[in-house]
């Protein structure tokens, strides 16, 4: 049987980087939502995207305060997998930092080297990296954009299982590059070197034991292993001398531009604008996550879970920020809450 599928929410952008040791945690406003109509099955089920696990967290937390006693079980298995396991039929939607394509639906970080490391890099000369081309650090492409490096071995740590933000971050490469990532797209690494890991959780740990190491992964679990941000030059910032920080105000400005691509409800973003932006002070290495829910569910009490579950993700997002995710802005909550007031289902209780 074929699912009616549609992606309702865009919960929040993670950024992926070669992360920094002890950054302080991102920090932005943010208004609560609407009060939560709570009811229906009282443990949802879902897997899906490791980027948003820790996000899921504080998700899960604001559901319980909202709908007491309710709850959601959450499995981090990639993306792949909590797409595969939302059409078997074993999860009640599913957690994906890239949208279903084709036949579903018919980066990066060094070893830190204490509290003053920083490393400049830009799109070629990280894609020559994860391509195998660029072996050492002290390369001279990689002098070019810093005062002092290493003479040591590059150690590429890569992730192992099927990943959206593995499709994200070769996106980045193939469209930052200038033609120099061949290797093509899609959610398995196509670099064909280095060492693999599982989940955002298996490159940091990977990354912060290995000396030389650098991975693409999501910030909070860069920052929780105290790992440090790459600075990224782009196009726009060469011409203004100065590498683009990983914060709130960059990465904001990066989700600011934005286009949603999916029609009605299916809240679909362009992400094409990220990797090679017209603005200085924008950062490239930006992914959205996904929730991938059904528009119809077959029991209302699927369906009215559900429904609160991401209405209650809107006062989720106020302690979002501590865990270094970007809190979707006012008019992206606008369109996400309007995408989850049209979940239906065929028994739902008719108004009198």
């Amino acid at each position: 049987m074929k699912r009616n599928r549609s992606i309702v929410s865009v919960l929040a952008a993670a950024t992926m980087s070669v992360s920094a040791c002890s950054d302080p945690p991102l920090s932005l406003p943010y208004t609560a939502g609407a009060k939560v109509d709570c009811g229906g099955k009282q443990t949802l089920a879902a897997s899906g995207s490791t980027a948003q696990a820790n996000a899921m967290t504080r998700f899960i937390e604001a559901y319980r305060q909202a709908c007491s006693g309710q709850t959601l079980n959450y499995t981090a298995n990639g993306s792949g997998n909590g797409i595969t396991d939302f059409l078997a039929g074993k999860t009640d939607f599913a957690g994906s930092d890239t949208p279903p394509s084709g036949d579903q639906y018919a980066a990066a970080k060094r070893r830190c080297g204490g509290a003053d490391a920083s490393l400049v890099l830009d799109g070629p000369t990280l894609t020559k990296i994860f391509n195998g081309t660029i072996t050492r650090w002290e390369d001279p492409a990689l002098a070019l954009l810093n005062a002092s490096m290493p003479a040591e071995d590059i150690h590429v740590i890569y992730r192992s299982d099927d990943s959206g933000t593995i499709d994200n971050f070769q996106t980045y490469l193939q469209s930052a590059s200038g033609g120099a990532w061949a290797k093509g797209v899609g959610k398995t690494f196509n670099g064909g070197v280095g060492t693999g890991a599982v989940g955002n959780t298996g490159t940091a740990a990977a990354v912060k034991s290995t000396e030389g190491a650098i991975s693409y992964n999501e910030l909070s679990f860069a920052l929780q292993r105290g790992l440090f941000a790459a600075e990224i030059k782009t196009p726009a910032s060469r011409r203004s001398l100065r590498p683009v920080r990983i914060g709130t105000d960059t990465v904001g400005k990066t989700i600011k531009g934005a286009k949603i691509t999916g029609a009605g409800n299916d809240l679909v973003l362009d992400l094409s604008s990220f990797y090679n932006p017209a603005q200085p002070d924008v950062y490239p290495i930006v992914l959205a996550t996904y929730e991938i829910v059904r528009s119809k569910y077959p029991t209302y009490d699927v369906a009215k879970a559900v429904k609160a579950f991401l209405a209650a993700i809107g006062p989720g997002q106020i302690e979002l920020a501590k865990s270094s995710y970007i809190p979707l802005s006012p008019d992206f909550q606008a369109r996400v809450s309007s995408a989850v007031d049209a979940i239906s289902s065929p028994d739902a209780p008719k108004p009198e």
